[in-house]
């Protein structure tokens, strides 16, 4: 398992669907996952240190998790079929047993950056779908990747936040 960190959040600007970007400790790797609004806005919250005036879902997920005495250990992306990744998250209690949590990366990715727990990827799931940022022969596409991810701004998910802000008082 290789241990990964939130690059940022971008926006794929054929489909308009947010993606969260990991990249390693050495910057040698980025993992672009594509990932649902909410969990890109959650993503985003934290990122920005934004708060809002009732807990959202990842923030709820953390208090239960508390309140039921464990903590948050890691979270790893273990595996990856057909394009759709998979990851689990570990809980360790003092005093009680271990346990393990199936998840989506990006809700794993959410509660993770809320806690500053270590996110880790595994092998197979980073040669599936990772760029390399420091290849010579990739170094255009490496540069262009590193360029994209750092012209990102929250502005640019204003709209994508309000349109699904109002989606969910909709409902």
């Amino acid at each position: 398992m290789i241990e990964m960190k939130v690059m940022g959040i971008a926006l794929d600007t054929r489909t308009g669907s947010p993606i969260v970007v990991l990249h390693d400790k050495e910057n040698r790797r980025a993992l672009p996952i594509w990932i649902g609004s909410a969990e890109a806005s959650s993503i985003i919250r934290k990122i920005e240190n934004l708060s809002v005036a009732r807990p959202m879902t990842h923030d709820l997920i953390l208090s239960i998790i508390k309140k039921t005495g464990y903590n948050i250990a890691k979270v790893e992306i273990n595996d990856v079929e057909k394009e759709t990744y998979y990851a689990t998250i570990f809980l360790e209690g003092e005093d009680k047993e271990n346990i393990e949590i199936d998840s989506r990366p990006s809700d794993a990715i959410a509660v993770a950056i809320r806690v500053s727990a270590p996110i880790y990827v595994s092998a197979k799931v980073l040669s599936a779908g990772s760029v390399s940022t420091d290849s010579a022969k990739d170094a255009q596409e490496a540069e262009e990747f590193k360029n994209f991810i750092q012209d990102i701004k929250p502005s640019d998910f204003t709209k994508l936040l309000k349109d699904k802000d109002h989606h969910e008082s909709d409902q």
